[in-house]
C-alpha cells in the first residue's frame, strides 16, 4: 500500500511538474522529498537548451550529472537531440548519472530503460570522490548542491550547501569545458559570480511567474557575463529569453514617469531577480515610477508585457475612511513596492480582508509615497 500511494502521489505531481513522464506508464516515482527537490520538466528542458548552446552542433557531447537525485536533469541532457531537433535520430550525448543513494540509483536504472535512454550510465557513489577517481574529461559537468542544512532548514549560499562546491572548484573546472551550477532563487547573484569566478552566463529561470532556479555557467570566455532572464510558461508553450550585460543595464537611461498612466506593470520574477530594471523601459516602451521603484506604467495596454498587468482605477489615500469608500465590501489584495510598511501590516491598518478583484498598490511615485486602486488585466 505505501508503494502504491507513492506512485499515485508521483503521478499527481507529474501532471503539473513533469507532464511528459505520464506518457510512460512504467516510470517509477521516488519518495516525496526527492520529488520535491527535483527540477521541473520546464527547467530541466532549459538546461538541455543551455547545453546545446554551449556545444552547438557537435556530434557527441559528454555530460556528468553529479547530483543525480530523481534524474530529471539527466533525462533532459540524454534527450538533448530530441529537444533541440526532433528530426535527429542519432544520440548526441552520453550522460553519467552519479548518486550516492542506492535506492535512487536502482530507480534510475529502471527508468532510463523504460524511457529508452541507453545513453545514461548510472554510478552509485559520492560524486566528488567518483569524479576524482576517473580520468574522464567532460564537455559539461552539472551539479546541484543540496540546499537543506542538517536541521532541515533551507539554505542558499554555496558555503552552506552540501557539497560546498567552492572547496572543489579547481577539480571541477579541470575536469570539464563547461561547469553548470544550479543555485537557489534566493542566491546573491553578484556574490556568487565573484565566488565562482570565470562565469560566462547566468540564467535566471521562472515558470508560471515564480523564480525557480539560477544557473551559473562557468568556463573560459571573453567579454562580460551574459545574464539571461528566462520566462517560461506564463502562456502555454511560451518562452522568452531576455538577455543583457551589466554594462548595458548601467548605460541604459530609465524613463521616469511624472504621473501614473492607465496601466501599471510589475515585471516577471525572472526579471526582478536578474535586474534589467532600466532596460525594461526600452524593451517594453514603459516608464518607471521611480528610480528605486521597480513598477512601470503606460497609457496604452501592452498585451505581451513580461509580468503582471493592472488597470489603474484611481489614486487613493491610505486611511480607513477613504479605503472604505473605495472598497465597499472591505476585500482587496494589498501589495507594497518600495514602501516602508509591510503588506500584512498595511492590510490590518486599513481594515481590509484578503480577497476580491481589487488591488491596493502602495508604492513610491517620484519622491512621494502613494497608493493606487487597481484591478488585474
Amino acid at each position: 500500500m505505501p508503494a502504491a500511494v507513492q506512485q499515485i502521489e508521483g503521478r499527481r505531481t507529474a501532471r503539473e511538474k513533469w507532464p511528459g513522464l505520464l506518457e510512460c506508464e512504467e516510470f517509477v516515482y521516488p519518495p516525496r522529498l526527492n520529488r520535491e527537490q527535483a527540477s521541473s520538466e520546464e527547467t530541466a528542458t532549459h538546461k538541455a537548451y543551455v547545453a546545446d548552446g554551449l556545444c552547438g552542433e557537435e556530434a557527441f557531447v559528454s555530460v556528468a550529472d553529479l547530483t543525480g537525485g530523481m534524474g530529471i536533469d539527466s533525462i533532459a541532457f540524454a534527450r538533448r537531440s530530441r529537444f533541440v531537433n526532433p528530426l535527429r535520430t542519432q544520440v548526441l550525448s552520453h550522460v553519467d548519472y552519479v548518486e550516492r543513494s542506492a535506492s535512487l540509483c536502482a530507480l534510475m536504472e529502471h527508468n532510463s530503460k523504460v524511457l529508452d535512454l541507453e545513453n545514461i550510465a548510472v554510478h552509485c557513489a559520492d560524486s566528488l570522490e567518483w569524479l576524482a577517481s576517473t580520468d574522464q574529461h567532460y564537455d559539461i559537468i552539472y551539479i546541484d548542491p543540496a540546499r537543506r542544512a542538517a536541521s532541515g532548514r533551507k539554505v542558499a549560499a554555496f558555503e552552506d550547501c552540501e557539497p560546498n562546491i567552492l572547496q572543489h572548484m579547481e577539480m571541477l573546472r579541470r575536469r570539464c569545458r563547461w561547469l553548470l551550477v544550479k543555485a537557489s532563487p534566493m542566491i546573491d547573484i553578484s556574490l556568487a559570480e565573484r565566488q565562482l569566478g570565470d562565469v560566462a552566463e547566468v540564467h535566471v529561470v521562472s515558470v508560471q511567474g515564480e523564480c525557480k532556479e539560477v544557473i551559473f555557467v562557468c568556463g573560459a570566455h571573453k567579454g562580460e557575463t551574459e545574464v539571461h532572464c528566462v520566462i517560461r510558461g506564463r502562456k502555454e508553450g511560451s518562452f522568452y529569453d531576455c538577455d543583457f550585460t551589466r554594462s548595458e543595464e548601467a548605460e541604459a537611461v530609465p524613463q521616469l514617469c511624472s504621473a501614473i498612466g492607465r496601466y501599471l506593470y510589475e515585471p516577471d520574477a525572472a526579471l526582478m531577480k536578474g535586474g534589467p530594471y532600466n532596460l525594461i523601459c526600452q524593451w517594453m516602451g514603459v516608464e518607471k515610477l521611480a528610480r528605486n521603484t521597480h513598477l512601470y506604467t503606460s497609457d496604452r495596454h501592452i498585451a505581451d508585457f513580461y509580468g503582471r498587468t493592472w488597470e489603474v482605477l484611481h489614486e487613493v489615500r491610505l486611511n480607513r475612511k477613504d479605503i472604505a469608500e473605495a472598497v465597499p465590501d472591505g476585500k482587496a489584495h494589498v501589495m507594497v513596492r518600495n514602501f516602508p510598511v509591510a503588506a500584512a501590516e498595511l492590510q490590518k491598518q486599513l481594515g481590509l480582508k484578503e480577497g476580491g478583484d481589487l488591488f491596493v498598490v502602495a508604492t513610491t511615485l517620484g519622491r512621494r509615497r502613494t497608493a493606487f486602486l487597481c484591478q488585474a488585466v
